[in-house]
């Protein structure tokens, strides 16, 4: 038995960190977590859960208006901000309430209160000195503040979930999956909505074919989208914001949107003095595969690492960690291969590698597509169309990246993740009969390569 006070100690109740807890506590270590604000983190509290809550409230606009097509008779729909508001702020106090109920189930000891490491195995937590075998970092990102004045007055995606009341005009600056997610939300709202960018084009690093019908869907919805748009200012003028251009385009706007990026939070908690390497320009936590830092009893895992910041990669590395540390069963997480979805109007999502990316890599490759508009559209009049591709090693046939705009296309593509993971070849998806009719199906009937 350890004369220390754990066997681990996690900063940051989040995703990852509450995976990693309560793994560890399974596996009969003594686990304390530390969290300074509530339990869940950003994605269950301020991120992922509530803002699909709000996706799912701007499509009842689609519904009402295809509705008639399908014979419905509609009244005029009225949209209450305040009460989906209200109706959120509830489900994440109970979903809160669930991590709490797990966490203490599990036999985790829950510490409310802003932990500062000590040293390799101490942290300060309330006045009091803890410590443990092995400490874990799990304490997210939060939204970056660029160097651009008045960008204070910019909403965060944490302010812009707890507005009662639908701006008229939304300006939304950034062109990444929480800037296109809001632009699209909003607009499904009925608000009037500029989103304006640096690139040519939403969405960075994904396909370039979903990239620029992206735009195309986005513009038709009625989103005005402003690329090569450098935000040089942002002031106030009376009940209005102005954002200055560094071209001398001015966007106007009853509120704005500050989705510029996420940075790792790492500030404050004591990393840097007790030897935790950062990065010098992210100030994320270097780790090794293991998720270990400079540090050989700190650990970190999730978006404090700057690694694949999306939820289930932080649950991944937390219950990875574990296995390694208290399991006797080392194992790293695979960061090459993962599924994303943006919840954008219309959705998209991939895996694998784009077909830029692919050309990058050396690859000889063959590109099939499927662009077609689904029957659901078809009959409510609807001009929105559907776009999926694979992106196929030409030598050995193995599917090397596989995307999709569409409706239902993060269902889809989680479901096709599984084939591409195992490293399906395309005659495996010719293989594959179709389910009829669906979207889906589109995805096993690409017959001949387009390029």
């Amino acid at each position: 038995m350890s004369n220390q006070d754990f066997d681990l100690i996690t900063i940051g109740a989040g995703s990852g960190g509450v995976a990693a807890s309560r793994y560890a506590a399974s596996r009969g270590a003594r686990v304390a977590i530390c969290e300074a604000d509530r339990l869940g983190g950003t994605c269950v509290i301020r991120g992922c859960v509530p803002k699909k809550y709000f996706m799912y409230a701007a499509q009842f606009s689609d519904a009402f208006a295809d509705a008639v097509s399908y014979g419905w008779h509609v009244p005029e729909p009225h949209f209450d901000l305040a009460r989906l508001t209200a109706a959120k702020n509830a489900e994440t106090a109970r979903l809160e309430g669930v991590y709490r109920k797990m966490l203490t189930e599990a036999g985790v000891r829950v510490i409310a209160g802003r932990a500062v490491v000590q040293d390799a195995h101490t942290v300060l937590i309330n006045g009091e000195r803890l410590s443990a075998q092995r400490l874990l970092i799990a304490t997210g990102g939060a939204s970056g503040r660029p160097a651009i004045p008045g960008i204070e007055l910019a909403a965060t995606s944490n302010e812009i979930l707890d507005l009662t009341q639908a701006p008229r005009h939304l300006l939304v600056l950034g062109s990444g999956y929480i800037a296109v997610e809001f632009a699209s939300i909003y607009r499904g709202f009925g608000c009037s909505v500029t989103q304006a960018f640096r690139a040519d084009l939403p969405l960075r690093g994904f396909d370039a074919d979903l990239r620029r019908r992206l735009a195309a869907a986005m513009t038709a919805r009625g989103v005005e989208l402003q690329p090569a748009f450098q935000p040089v200012r942002l002031e106030r003028l009376g009940e209005e914001y102005i954002c200055h251009g560094a071209d001398g385009r001015q966007m106007r706007a009853d509120v704005v949107l500050n989705a510029l990026g996420r940075t790792p939070n790492t500030a404050g908690f004591g990393l840097e003095q007790v030897g935790v390497a950062l990065h010098p320009h992210s100030g994320a936590v270097c780790v090794d595969k293991w998720s270990r830092s400079s540090v050989p009893s700190i650990f970190a895992v999730g978006d404090v690492t700057d690694r694949v910041n999306l939820t289930p990669v932080a649950i991944a590395e937390g219950r990875a960690f574990v296995d390694s540390e208290f399991g006797g069963t080392p194992r790293a997480v695979d960061h090459e291969l993962v599924a994303s979805a943006v919840f954008s109007q219309p959705p998209l999502a991939k895996i694998g590698l784009s077909e830029e990316r692919a050309l990058q890599q050396g690859h000889r490759i063959d590109v099939f597509e499927a662009d077609f508009r689904p029957m659901k559209n078809v009959m409510a009049g609807r001009r929105e169309r559907s776009y999926m591709k694979l992106v196929v090693d030409a030598a050995t046939e193995r599917v090397l990246g596989l995307h999709m705009l569409g409706v239902d296309a993060p269902e889809i593509v989680q479901s096709l993740a599984v084939a591409v993971t195992m490293g399906a070849r395309k005659r495996d998806f010719d293989a594959t009969m179709a389910v009829h009719p669906t979207s889906a199906e589109e995805f096993v009937l690409m017959r001949r390569p387009r390029r």
